[in-house]
C-alpha cells in the first residue's frame, strides 16, 4: 500500500532506496521529455518531476502524527489537500490515512521541514461506512475538518479546489501532487485515468511510493476527481496508483463533512 506509518531502521533504508530509484526514474523521463508530447493537451504525460511552488500546489500538503507536529522534517505518512466548504476548513484525502493518529495535523505546501502557510490539526474526522465497518477497498477516501490558525480557516489562506462525483473515469488529463515518505519534497505528474474496474481508476506516473496515498488527482478545472488509495490502498507499486470512482457514497459523504455542526 502506499501509505507509510511508523518507520524501522530497515524502512527507512528500503525507503532510501526506492527514492534513489525515483530520482533514476524522474531522469530518465526528463532525458526524453521533449519527445514526449500530449496529443489532446499539454504534455508531457507520464512524467513525474518535483513539483513547483504555485497557487495550486500549495493546496496541498502532508499528513504529521502528533509526534511530529513540533518538528516536522521526515514525519509525514500521507497527503491530503483542501478542498471547498462552506466553512472553509475541509481537507480530502484517502481514508486509511485519516483513520489513525487523533493527533494528526496538514501541514499544506510543506517543503523542506517548513510549514509556510502554518500546522493545522484535524478536528472531526468524516469516513464512509463501507471503510469504518470492513475497511472496503471501495469506500477508502475520508474527509477532515482542521481547526482554525490565527483566527483564519485554512482555505481563506491557501484557497481550493472542487470536489466532484459523477465525472467519467479518463475524461480528461489529472494532475497527481504527494509527498513520498523518502523526500521532503513533493512530487506531481499528469496524465488520463483508466477505469480498472466499475468502482476503481487508476492512473501510470512513475515514484509515488509510500507516503503518497490521499494525493488528489486535479483536472483543469481544478476539480478533485480521485485521491490515491481504494485498490492495494493505493497501489503497491510506486508506478502504477488508484483511486475510488466518486460516486454516490463519496457525494453523501461529502455532504456530511459540509453541513455537520462542529464536534
Amino acid at each position: 500500500m502506499k501509505r507509510s506509518s511508523r518507520i524501522s531502521r530497515s524502512a527507512r533504508l528500503a525507503g532510501n532506496r526506492r527514492y534513489a530509484l525515483f530520482v533514476a526514474v524522474v531522469t530518465l523521463a526528463l532525458t526524453s521529455a521533449s519527445v514526449a508530447t500530449a496529443d489532446d493537451g499539454p504534455g508531457p504525460f507520464g512524467v513525474t518531476t518535483v513539483t513547483e511552488v504555485s497557487k495550486q500546489s500549495v493546496r496541498i500538503g502532508a499528513l504529521f502524527g502528533a509526534s511530529h507536529a513540533t518538528s516536522l522534517a521526515g514525519g509525514h505518512h500521507c497527503t491530503a489537500s483542501v478542498v471547498h466548504s462552506a466553512g472553509h476548513d475541509l481537507i480530502v484525502s484517502a481514508a486509511h490515512c485519516l483513520d489513525g493518529d487523533p493527533g494528526d495535523v496538514f501541514v499544506p505546501g510543506y517543503r523542506d521541514g517548513k510549514a509556510p502557510y502554518g500546522v493545522w490539526k484535524i478536528e472531526q474526522r468524516f469516513l464512509p461506512d463501507g471503510w469504518s465497518k470492513g475497511q472496503a477497498e471501495d469506500s477508502d477516501i475520508g474527509f477532515a475538518t482542521v481547526e482554525e490558525v490565527g483566527g483564519k480557516n485554512i482555505e481563506d489562506v491557501v484557497g481550493a479546489d472542487r470536489f466532484t462525483t459523477g465525472t467519467e473515469t479518463g475524461a480528461t488529463a489529472v494532475t497527481i501532487t504527494g509527498y513520498p515518505s523518502a523526500t521532503d519534497q513533493p512530487i506531481s505528474c499528469t496524465n488520463k485515468p483508466t477505469q480498472h474496474s466499475g468502482t476503481q481508476q487508476r492512473i501510470d506516473c512513475p515514484g509515488f511510493t509510500g507516503g503518497t496515498s490521499g494525493s488528489p488527482w486535479v483536472n483543469g478545472d481544478q476539480q478533485v476527481v480521485g485521491v490515491i488509495g481504494g485498490h492495494e490502498q493505493g497501489g503497491l507499486t510506486p508506478d502504477i496508483s488508484y483511486s475510488v470512482v466518486f460516486g454516490k457514497e463519496a457525494a453523501e459523504l461529502y455532504k456530511d463533512a459540509t453541513t455537520a455542526d462542529p464536534a
